[in-house]
C-alpha cells in the first residue's frame, strides 16, 4: 500500500464565499472523509487558511530568512488536502474524482516517496 496526497487548489474567491454559499460543499466534503474512514483508507486530511497568512523560513544561506506570504507568488495555493493509504494509482485516481465533486476543485494526486529499507 502506498499513501497518496490528493491536494485541492484554492484562490481567494474561494474564501470569499458566504457561509451559505459554502455550506453545500463543506457537507458533501463531511460525507466524502466519513467514506474514506469507513473504507479503511484515511490517514490525514485538513483544509488550510488563505494562502496569503502563510509564512516561509528559508535557512539554505548564512542566516535564517524570514517571509510573509505563500512561497510562490501566484493567484492559486493549497487550500486542503487529505492523505489516504491506496494500492496504487488507479485507487488513487478514483477517490481523487469523488474528492473534486466534493470540495468542487480540482484535485492534485501525488504518492509519498518509498521510504528506503
Amino acid at each position: 500500500m502506498t499513501q497518496y496526497l490528493l491536494s485541492v487548489h484554492s484562490g481567494p474567491a474561494d474564501y470569499a464565499r458566504s457561509p451559505e454559499e459554502i455550506q453545500p460543499m463543506f457537507d458533501a466534503v463531511d460525507a466524502f472523509n466519513q467514506k474514506a474512514r469507513d473504507a479503511g483508507i484515511w490517514v490525514f486530511a485538513g483544509g488550510l487558511q488563505p494562502g496569503d497568512l502563510a509564512t516561509v523560513v528559508d535557512n539554505t544561506g548564512d542566516a535564517p530568512v524570514v517571509t510573509d506570504g505563500p512561497y510562490l507568488e501566484t493567484k492559486e495555493w493549497l487550500g486542503g488536502f487529505w492523505v489516504f493509504e491506496l494500492p496504487d494509482l488507479d485507487a488513487a485516481l478514483q477517490w481523487a474524482t469523488e474528492a473534486s465533486k466534493a470540495c468542487v476543485g480540482a484535485v492534485e494526486v501525488r504518492p509519498f516517496e518509498d521510504m528506503p529499507a
